[in-house]
């Protein structure tokens, strides 16, 4: 597009248009720019095609209908619009597939669009109108009577394969058919200038610059080159045919691009033509320049590539190609042709959030400058093989404000790797990658020399792209992470029950991990584990590059996947928790402080991991008849009026009958209450582990204090004898039972704050000392904010006497979700059980508990007079399987979902502001007047959402 668009957040132009399988096109730019439509229709989008220097885009959809949006100024900003839609008219007496359209090539021009079907007929379209041109029409009959008798043999030349314009002379089209035949045809003269008489079937077409020469790929592997001579010939002979990677059967070359190049041999780029046998499941992209061949080899399917090289090229002169993008079903990834080796160019937006499948993900929000650099600066030495090329796609000017925030998001992954993320700004952009599979003894050797052997083998292969979803041990998948951005300090829990503490390092090094075995079953009887086998802890020394490097490995016993974890840098604690326990490790000292045991009698589905193979059929079938026989005699019986059972089934009835119109809220809203019991298997899982300094033993002394609770509704407080700094290394650190506390309803605790005298949420580690926060209050009372999947209660303390509660709402007959005013953190919601963590108090307000249901997100503000206040921050489209929800310190939060990504914000107002945003990149709104960041409202799928 000619002209200069503007965007007032992150909308304006962009210069490659991306099909995807969402109803609407989605165009990218310069870093921070992006245009984005949806269509009316819910149909998928299979081609988008740019109207060269028109400012408009072209989309087919697969019911066979024809878009054209329209990219218009208003406000300084730029917008797409859907302004025409067109479908090409069935011809009489024939099947409606005949007019499916299968190829489109708007002209140089950009005046006309040229349409090839099924049936084999090109159709042309006058645009911006979207007009047929029915006097223009090319049937299969016209090219049938320029072809010879014998080649004809009564048989069609198959579905319009592919359209290409003569790159000297626009008035003359390549039109190739699927049975093999091509034929160059002359628009003015309607007349065909020349046959390519092709016996293998067609796949694509492509000119040589000078228009002397054309290049066609074929269903077995190989692509021909054919001379373009005078009008009138038949060529039957190419001048040149290759099989790459013959001679034995290869699958099809179905795109083929020929590039000339002013340094000598021309670039041949084509995806496919694998051989069939050995290596017919590879998704590749080949790029030939003389002797020099690589095969680019990615995980995801190839959707399409080109080129990016100067619009106009001179008559005479060469294209220069300057980079290769490559899109795939799970990323984009962009080649530098003009650098030896062709190395990749990092991708500013568009990276795979879901490279490796995503466990969990953690917050962090005001990251210290130092931090950030040391972070950028260790990424940066992981990379050296990327090019310093800036990126190639560069159209539009992005009008966003720099971030005045720097935000981090970190994702654990299952193949055992931590991913570092720039949240601050549109788009999500990479950082740094901590892998821990290098830390343990795993296959991942073996593969990696399997892959070193066959780099010398053919095809050439190499490996491209971020995204990798396989696991070589699903045991190294991590489950929880916590982070100190004022320590630099780390702690990385994974699904066998390994707990690594970590330390930024600036500096390559070479040590030793120390390994401690916490047993978290205190030697209790009666029970065996039937789950994986914890990871083997590699011996001796261990290289480690430039970043988080690991000091310590504590190994839970058993080896359960990790549940909850939390770190206190200032106190060198780490606390963690499985379904069988929790535990406290000094990891200054490297020595266990503390390890409870939280399970239950019955607690037998505890004893077999998730990865467990030995679970009895036979147990399972006796559990579901049971349940089946007990609901049928709980109906069958006459509940006296007094019973536990009998009062909630009249709650529930009462709620029942309260159902008004869809726009009233009840007040005070109550969720259905569900009969929990006190044996329920998996009730001894530790969900939230908490750090405070607050009064837990008297009301005149306060001191460090460790909280953990369980899924029974249990909830363990210790008081911590916490050494000064400078004795540290002399004196333990000591832990003493001083609450157990059991809530009635027994739903899971998801969440505990300690709230000091004034009401507010206690500061993190280092924010006092380091004048970040001011000092919490500790001359009046405190008071301990409990979050269940079912309420929220409020505490004093010492005494542990209810102060307040407020019951969650989930009319759809799902848990509610996990909350509390608390650090921020990772969480994560599957099937029917939501999460809902809290921030932080800010100034001039009070403190915020978010809520996250099936099919939408709240929040809840506390209010010491009006009790506390609800906003609906995000409803998402439909109820979702599974998602990790995050909630920042400053009242916003992440929410991903697959490959989307959600942000909201609470306004200073108390205006909820909420917006939806594309895979992998991020969008939102600031904490002010001017929005910060671009956002689309949430709307239905089917509706359009306003620019």
């Amino acid at each position: 597009m000619g002209a200069e668009h503007r965007c007032r957040s992150c909308h304006a132009s962009c210069r490659a248009a991306l099909p995807m399988e969402e109803p609407g096109p989605v165009g990218y730019g310069a870093p921070g720019v992006e245009l984005t439509g949806l269509h009316k229709e819910t149909a998928t989008v299979t081609q988008l095609h740019f109207l060269t220097g028109q400012g408009w885009l072209l989309s087919l959809l697969d019911d066979n209908s024809l878009h054209l949006w329209e990219i218009y100024q208003k406000e300084g900003c730029s917008h797409l619009e859907e302004t025409r839609s067109f479908g090409l008219p069935a011809r009489p007496g024939c099947s409606p597939s005949i007019t499916r359209v299968t190829v489109i090539l708007p002209t140089s021009s950009g005046t006309v669009a040229c349409l090839g079907t099924e049936g084999g007929a090109v159709y042309f379209l006058a645009l911006p109108a979207l007009m047929l041109l029915e006097d223009k029409t090319l049937l299969q009959d016209e090219i049938l009577q320029s072809v010879p008798d014998d080649y004809r043999c009564g048989k069609a030349l198959g579905p319009v394969e592919s359209i290409q314009e003569h790159p000297q002379d626009a008035g003359r089209l390549l039109i190739g058919y699927s049975r093999g035949l091509v034929a160059l045809w002359d628009q003015s003269t309607r007349t065909v200038q020349h046959l390519f008489l092709g016996n293998q079937q067609l796949e694509s077409l492509a000119w040589e610059h000078s228009g002397k020469n054309v290049v066609s790929s074929h269903s077995d592997g190989s692509y021909l080159v054919w001379a373009v001579g005078g009008s009138g010939q038949r060529t039957q002979q190419p001048v040149m045919a290759t099989i790459p990677y013959g001679p034995f059967p290869c699958k099809a070359i179905s795109k083929i691009l020929w590039r000339t190049c002013e340094s000598g041999n021309p670039f041949i780029i084509f995806s496919g033509g694998m051989p069939r046998a050995s290596y017919g499941d590879r998704h590749c992209v080949s790029v030939v320049q003389g002797q020099r061949l690589a095969t680019l080899d990615f995980t995801s399917r190839i959707i399409d590539f080109f080129t990016v090289q100067d619009p106009v090229v001179p008559e005479g002169g060469f294209e220069n190609p300057r980079a290769l993008v490559v899109l795939v079903e799970e990323e984009l990834v962009v080649f530098d042709l003009q650098t030896p080796g062709w190395p990749t160019i990092p991708a500013p937006y568009l990276a795979p959030l879901h490279s490796s499948a995503i466990t969990c993900s953690y917050h962090i929000s005001n990251v210290p400058l130092k931090l950030w650099e040391r972070i950028v600066s260790a990424g940066e030495q992981q990379s050296p093989r990327l090019s310093s090329a800036a990126w190639p796609i560069n159209g539009g000017k992005n009008l966003a404000q720099e971030p005045t925030q720097r935000g981090l998001l970190l994702t654990g992954h299952e193949d055992g790797t931590v991913r570092f993320w720039d949240a601050s700004g549109v788009s999500l952009k990479p950082l740094y990658k901590l892998g821990t599979a290098n830390i343990f003894q795993t296959d991942c050797e073996h593969n990696d020399s399997l892959n070193q052997a066959g780099e010398e083998e053919w095809p050439p292969f190499r490996k491209v792209g971020c995204f990798d979803p396989y696991s070589d041990d699903p045991r190294l998948g991590i489950q929880k992470i916590a982070l100190c951005k004022y320590t630099a300090k780390m702690v990385v829990a994974g699904t066998a029950g390994q707990v690594l503490v970590m330390e930024l390092n600036d500096d390559k090094s070479e040590h030793a991990v120390s390994v401690a075995a916490v047993d978290l079953l205190q030697d209790r009887e009666g029970f065996t584990w039937k789950g994986h086998d914890r990871l083997a802890p590699r011996n001796g020394p261990i290289t480690f590059t430039p970043g988080f490097q690991p000091s310590v490995l504590v190994q839970c016993v058993p080896p359960a996947a990790v549940t909850a974890v939390t770190l206190h840098s200032e106190w060198n604690l780490v606390a963690f928790g499985t379904s069988h326990g929790f535990g406290l490790f000094d990891y200054h000292r490297r020595n266990s402080v503390l390890a409870r045991c939280t399970l239950h009698p019955n607690d037998s589905l505890a004893m077999e991991g998730p990865l467990s193979r030995v679970k009895s059929l036979k147990k399972s079938l006796r559990q579901s008849f049971r349940r089946i026989r007990k609901s049928r005699v709980s109906g069958k019986k006459r509940l006296n009026a007094g019973s536990p059972s009998s009062k909630v089934q009249e709650a529930n009835a009462q709620l029942a009958e309260q159902a008004g119109p869809p726009e009233v809220e009840m007040t005070p809203v109550q969720r259905r209450i569900e009969p929990r019991s006190a044996d329920d298997s998996l009730s001894g899982v530790v969900r939230c582990l908490y750090f405070a300094d607050t009064f837990l033993r008297d009301a005149t002394h306060h001191g460090p204090t460790m909280w953990a609770g369980t899924n029974s509704g249990s909830v363990f407080a210790y008081a911590l004898e916490v050494p000064s700094q400078e004795k540290f290394s002399e004196r333990a650190v000591e832990a003493v039972l001083g609450k157990e506390i059991q809530l009635m309803h027994r739903a899971p605790v998801v969440a505990i704050a300690v709230l000091d005298g004034r009401g507010n949420p206690l500061p993190e580690p280092y924010e006092v000392s380091r004048d970040l926060a001011k000092a919490p209050d500790m001359q009046g009372s405190h008071s301990m904010l409990i979050s269940s999947e079912e309420q929220f209660k409020v505490f004093t303390l010492p005494k542990v006497s209810a102060k307040t509660k407020f019951k969650l709402t989930a009319h759809g007959g799902l848990p509610g979700a996990e909350g509390g005013p608390g650090q921020p953190g990772q969480h994560r919601r599957r099937g029917a059980r939501g999460e809902l963590p809290g921030l932080p108090h800010q100034p001039g307000r009070h403190p915020h508990l978010h809520c996250a249901r099936p099919a939408a997100t709240s929040a809840l503000q506390l209010h010491p007079q009006r009790g506390h206040q609800r906003h609906r921050l995000l409803r998402l489209h439909q109820a979702r399987a599974g998602f990790l929800l995050d909630f920042a310190v400053r009242v916003r939060a992440l929410l991903l979902e697959r490959q989307e990504c959600d942000r909201a914000a609470v306004l200073p107002g108390g205006v909820p502001a909420a917006g939806h945003l594309v895979p992998q990149q991020l969008s939102g709104d600031s904490e002010g007047a001017a929005s910060q960041w671009h956002t689309r409202p949430t709307q239905p799928r089917g509706q359009p959402f306003p620019c």
